[in-house]
């Protein structure tokens, strides 16, 4: 038994049905692109910085449609023999919409096309002169460039070629329905320039988007890299405050683990709790050890060395002296009890200041003063100016120095001020909180007065 066509098995559609479709889809899309705006209604330039280039675009409309009215309307009541109220209302239809064009171009295009062909048509009742251009006199064709341009510069490419197909169309049809005795050439002058305009305007609007999308990227790009030298001082003071924290866990450990042997008569309670304490410690050492990994980028070594603090200052400012750097320290011989947090900060601070100073001041005059004043450290670097004006070392830095200082004091729970001089120099200061001080036991102030012996 054969089998009928209806009922062969469901295979690709026919290459007709898939011409035909994408032929309708592409029609949906041209008259969407006709009658939806890609655009809200800003003016064109409405972004600029000066307030000139923002009203620009309303100076040029004014213009033309100030001047595209009165000629229009000349044009058609001289040469082509209309009235003068025919004139004046296809001449207003015709240009009047041009104010629009800073602000909502495609609306404009809606009552510009239809009101040029409505002259055409009418302009066809009338016997044609010496000088007779149809469908398009020379003003209408004009003034209709002038909006191809504005469409060009606003809308997208499917609007345009829309626009362009719809103006195409209608010269086509014009000229099919022309009398013999007419001049159709401007039928198809308008497309060809109209390609012309409509070209220019899209790569001057697609090259200012591009333009705006790179300066968008650089933001982005300098946004993320900020943040990635941000997390990358972060994972350096990090490590190096590795070292501290393990010092100290590891003086626990000791302690808890011998505190049975140094003192004598510890119940066995008391054991087991120093045991605990001390396997807490070596856990917690174990601990950071791991997350030390972690922050260690893919084949560092860790540093073995002991991290410095405010005891190498002096080594510091000796090393940048020999550097030929001018460096004065000034130190307070009694600073009290430093933490090994603040302490490490304060030389990183010094040593960084110091750097920038050799990087972007070389030769200038430094002090270096280092204070203890109302239970906070204080650390204050100054630079006067290069003694020469040259070039710094380094034209592009990083930042990664103010970003460190600025980590750094923010982990003390301190205070960072860093700025310019009116000589030229720059200053850097940082406060951060001491631990208060504990008078000693023997101090007038805890001794039993004679009343108590």
């Amino acid at each position: 038994m054969a089998t009928s066509p209806s009922s062969s098995p469901a295979g690709p559609p026919p290459p007709a049905d898939g011409l035909l479709s994408a032929a309708r889809r592409n029609l949906r899309e041209l008259a969407h692109g006709l009658s939806h705006p890609s655009h809200p209604s800003t003016p064109l330039l409405a972004d600029a910085p000066k307030q000139w280039q923002r009203l620009l675009p309303y100076v040029v409309v004014l213009a033309l449609a100030a001047t595209f009215i009165p000629v229009t309307i000349t044009v058609l009541t001289s040469q082509y023999g209309m009235p003068g109220a025919v004139a004046g209302a296809l001449g207003v239809a015709q240009a009047a919409p041009l104010l629009m064009l800073a602000h909502r171009p495609l609306q404009a295009w809606w009552i510009v096309f239809p009101a040029d062909i409505v002259g055409a048509l009418v302009l066809l009742a009338h016997d044609p002169g010496r000088l007779d251009i149809w469908p398009w006199p020379p003003p209408t064709l004009i003034a209709y460039l002038f909006l191809l341009l504005a469409l060009g510069l606003r809308e997208t490419r499917r609007t345009v070629v829309a626009v362009w197909a719809a103006t195409a169309a209608a010269g086509a049809v014009l000229h099919l329905i022309a009398p013999s005795d007419r001049s159709t050439g401007s039928a198809l002058l308008l497309p060809i320039l109209g390609a012309v305009v409509l070209v220019i305007g899209a790569a001057v609007r697609e090259r200012g988007e591009a333009t705006r999308r790179l300066a968008e990227q650089e933001t982005i790009s300098e946004a993320e890299r900020a943040q990635r030298t941000l997390l990358e001082e972060r994972t350096r003071i990090a490590r190096e405050l590795h070292d501290v924290v393990a010092h100290h866990m590891s003086v626990i450990t000791v302690q808890a683990d011998s505190a049975p042997y140094r003192i004598s008569g510890l119940s066995e309670p008391a054991r087991e709790e120093f045991a605990s304490i001390a396997a807490a410690a070596r856990e917690s050492l174990g601990e950071m050890r791991r997350l030390l990994s972690v922050l260690r980028s893919d084949g560092a070594e860790g540093d073995r060395a002991p991290q410095p603090g405010l005891d190498r200052l002096q080594q510091l400012v000796e090393a940048t002296v020999r550097a030929g750097l001018p460096v004065t320290l000034s130190r307070a011989a009694d600073l009290g009890e430093v933490p090994s947090a603040v302490d490490l900060s304060a030389y990183r601070i010094v040593q960084e200041a110091l750097a920038n100073v050799v990087r972007h001041a070389p030769g200038a005059r430094t002090q270096v003063s280092v204070r203890a004043a109302a239970g906070h450290l204080n650390v204050l670097v100054v630079n006067g100016p290069a003694p020469e004006p040259a070039s710094p070392l380094e034209s592009a830095g990083t930042g990664h120095g103010l970003v460190g200082m600025r980590e750094r004091v923010r982990l003390t729970g301190g205070t960072l001020d860093t700025g310019p001089l009116p000589d030229g120099g720059f200053r850097v200061a940082a406060r951060m909180p001491l631990p208060p001080r504990v008078p000693p036991s023997d101090s007038p102030s805890v001794r039993p007065s004679s009343e108590d012996l």
